[in-house]
């Protein structure tokens, strides 16, 4: 699938789908079920795509699976039965924190953080599972402070869509009605606007 960037993920994305299903011989009428990352991420770049699945999903009338970018980096680089802390860099000096128990399938979730990047160095030696990150930075940190890191890299679409089939196979669908972003953070818009005390 060629790159979206250089242009509006907007504009871009649903010739970018056709492109791909026209590549691989297929029809939209033959997708049997779609996946989606919920986040956390660009609020632009998720509100584009959970808008886009939304709209394909009521009209091709298919089931959705929702992964999470947490939860991916906890399935990939862990194994079942164990829980990882997955860490993503959210910018701004702070990270997006999920402890996550694998399981075959998903990953069940202890509620999902967004934490300043030096608070979380600090509490990290006590965290007992592993901490698996994108984010070189803060491995280096945590070295630092005696709580290794594992860099990992960042999971490519194939990844997430495979994640996305086993829930869908077991049936661990959302409702694309209700789906609504997992951004943790607020929006730059929510925080500008905020009454100044």
């Amino acid at each position: 699938m060629a790159s979206l960037e250089g242009g509006t993920y907007s504009a871009r994305l649903i010739p970018a789908i056709s492109n791909l299903l026209d590549s691989a011989g297929l029809t939209k009428a033959q997708i049997d079920g779609l996946v989606v990352v919920d986040g956390p991420g660009s609020f632009t770049g998720l509100r584009v795509g959970l808008s886009t699945v939304k709209a394909l999903c009521e009209i091709l009338e298919k089931p959705l699976a929702t992964v999470s970018m947490l939860e991916a980096l906890a399935i990939t680089y862990g194994n079942e039965g164990e829980t990882v802390t997955a860490v993503l860099d959210a910018g701004r000096g702070e990270v997006y924190v999920g402890e996550h128990r694998v399981g075959s399938a998903c990953a069940s979730l202890a509620q999902p953080s967004i934490e300043k990047l030096d608070v979380f160095v600090k509490r990290a030696p006590l965290i007992q599972s592993p901490i698996v990150t994108t984010f070189p930075k803060l491995a280096g940190a945590l070295a630092a402070a005696s709580a290794p890191a594992t860099v990992v890299d960042a999971l490519a679409a194939d990844a997430i869509a495979s994640i996305g089939l086993r829930k869908l196979l077991c049936g661990n669908t959302t409702d694309a009605a209700t789906l609504d972003a997992n951004y943790i953070r607020r929006s730059d818009a929510e925080l500008f606007s905020l009454p100044k005390h």
